[in-house]
């Protein structure tokens, strides 16, 4: 068993595929680090490689809400805080990793499209540890943080697709009114 493990994600939100990424990656270290990606617009990058990941509107969610969020799902999951720790991770800079991330870890992921591939390249060019945990096509992806968004936006159930503290802290923050109004803001009157 790897020492410190690394996974990582946008979390916007954290739903059930995210939850199973996460547990899976600490089944393989005694200490799992959570990055956060896209922490801030500063460190946002456009990519090719998936473009609507910088979009303000595919963003909703501050840091400090994700890392809440990240927090809540976990403990109910059954880890103890000293399990995990949840830091910002610039993924797109990855000349920053060194100030937010351990060198040293083991950095988990999984791939379904030529975004998945950018982030083992970004990985690999500052000679970090990979292990993928696994690589699909797209079309077995599951759950889509987009999707969740839409029917959020649309007023859909949508609760079904994350665990219930991500559903609580949604409702709580009224994150539901929050996408449909940037949503409506940004397709203009």
């Amino acid at each position: 068993m790897t020492k410190v493990g690394v996974i990582h994600g946008r979390f916007q939100v954290f739903h059930n595929d995210h939850l199973a990424y996460a547990l899976a990656g600490k089944e393989r270290c005694r200490h799992l680090v959570v990055g956060i990606t896209n922490p801030d617009p500063s460190l946002t990058r456009d990519d090719p490689a998936d473009p609507q990941r910088s979009d303000p509107a595919a963003n909703p969610l501050t840091y400090y809400e994700r890392y809440i969020m990240v927090r809540e799902v976990l403990t109910d999951s059954g880890l103890a805080y000293r399990e995990f720790s949840t830091v910002p991770f610039p993924v797109n800079l990855p000349q920053l990793y060194r100030y937010y991330v351990p060198l040293d870890a083991t950095y988990y992921l999984t791939i379904y499209d030529d975004w998945g591939r950018r982030k083992l390249e970004h990985f690999h060019s500052v000679g970090l540890r990979t292990e993928v945990l696994w690589d699909r096509p797209l079309s077995e992806k599951g759950i889509r943080g987009s999707d969740i968004r839409k029917r959020m936006a649309a007023g859909l159930e949508w609760e079904h697709l994350v665990p219930r503290q991500t559903a609580r802290l949604m409702q709580d923050w009224g994150i539901s009114e929050r996408i449909a109004t940037m949503r409506q803001m940004a397709s203009g009157p």
